[in-house]
């Protein structure tokens, strides 16, 4: 009897160790970023207090990693959470990108929290990406959403990826009457690394998601020590219809010596970023706006990163806001706002 327990003990350690050798652990992985800024009206920054404050600018924490279920059938996954290290308001974690799919030879499927493909189309265009001039500031389609499926194809040609992502019914939002009615679509060619080719483009559609119906298209290329890029959006609110019109972007990002120059250039015409909403008061897209026209908002951005190791980024910007919009036939100035940020990021 002892003998049947000890070998039937022996057997199941076995058969633990032997599925742990089998399968691959998942990596653990992060990120501390945080920056000290100085702004006029707060209105672009992540704590949305003028003056000196000191940011978060996505700090966060996560688990990623996949498993060979058969040949060609592999399960991945992934969990990440955004740690709040600034603020006592709220708490201190916040969901971020957090999903189970499988990856075949037809492509790989994702169910759960991620961020629509519209928004991943902009692939790394975004010269102050998650920072206070994030294009986010002037440009809508670029929250993240729950409750979905993701489809990426393989690679085509080793040059083309088709995309597309889908939200279910139960996701409704709020003034949207077609629940079924959200999803979006994109298509990229190069690589947005601009490491197996030397150029990136991307063309994406949105349908509903963030109450927006909107297209995009991206193109970033690598010239020796230099990268230049442009995105172009059209948006167009489904709850409110004045709220309509172009954004784009411009920049120039040149390498000297380890350090990367940056300058990027920005008009909206829209009125869905996050500049126009924090300062334009009550004119917003769910509120009931009468005359809304002639939306101008401009976003001039200059700074600088370095590398000082493989872990560590010390970057540097100025950002300067302003515009203005037209409402009952009235020209109405934006508070114009200047930034000025130092930060450190430390991945892990």
């Amino acid at each position: 009897m002892k003998k049947s327990l000890i070998s039937a003990s022996v057997a199941s350690v076995l058969t633990l160790v032997s599925f742990g050798a089998l399968a691959d652990s998942p990596s653990f992985y992060g990120r501390l970023d945080l920056s000290v800024t100085n702004s006029d009206t707060g209105a672009t920054t992540q704590e949305k207090k003028s003056g000196t404050v000191l940011e978060n600018n996505f700090s966060n924490i996560g688990l990623k990693g996949s498993e060979t279920l058969a040949d060609g059938f592999d399960v991945v996954y992934q969990m990440e959470f955004q740690v709040e290290s600034t603020s006592s308001e709220g708490n201190v974690f916040k969901a971020r990108n957090t999903f189970l799919g499988l990856k075949t030879q037809a492509g790989t499927v994702l169910v759960g929290r991620n961020d629509p493909v519209f928004k991943q189309a902009e692939g790394a265009v975004d010269a102050f990406g998650n920072t206070n001039a994030d294009i986010d500031r002037l440009l809508t389609g670029q929250g993240r959403v729950a409750d979905g499926v993701w489809y990426y194809s393989p690679k085509i040609a080793d040059l083309v990826t088709l995309n597309a992502n889908y939200l279910m019914t139960d996701n409704n939002q709020e003034g949207v009457d077609d629940a079924d009615a959200q999803y979006a679509l994109s298509a990229t060619v190069g690589d947005k690394k601009l490491k197996a080719q030397n150029f990136y483009a991307a063309a994406a559609y949105n349908k509903g998601i963030a109450n927006v119906d909107a297209y995009r298209a991206v193109a970033q290329a690598k010239f020796g020590d230099f990268k230049v890029g442009g995105l172009f959006q059209n948006t167009e609110s489904t709850v409110n219809d004045e709220f309509e019109g172009n954004t784009y972007f411009v920049n120039v990002i040149y390498n000297l010596n380890g350090v990367n120059l940056k300058a990027q250039f920005g008009k909206d015409e829209a009125g869905l970023g996050k500049y126009f909403a924090n300062v334009s008061g009550d004119v917003k897209p769910t509120s009931a706006t009468q005359g809304l026209s002639d939306v101008n908002v401009t976003d001039f951005t200059v700074g600088a990163d370095y590398r000082i190791a493989k872990s560590t980024l010390v970057y540097g910007h100025y950002a300067m806001y302003q515009g203005d919009y037209t409402i009952a036939n009235t020209k109405v100035d934006l508070k114009d706002d200047n930034i000025f940020t130092v930060g450190v990021r430390y991945d892990f």
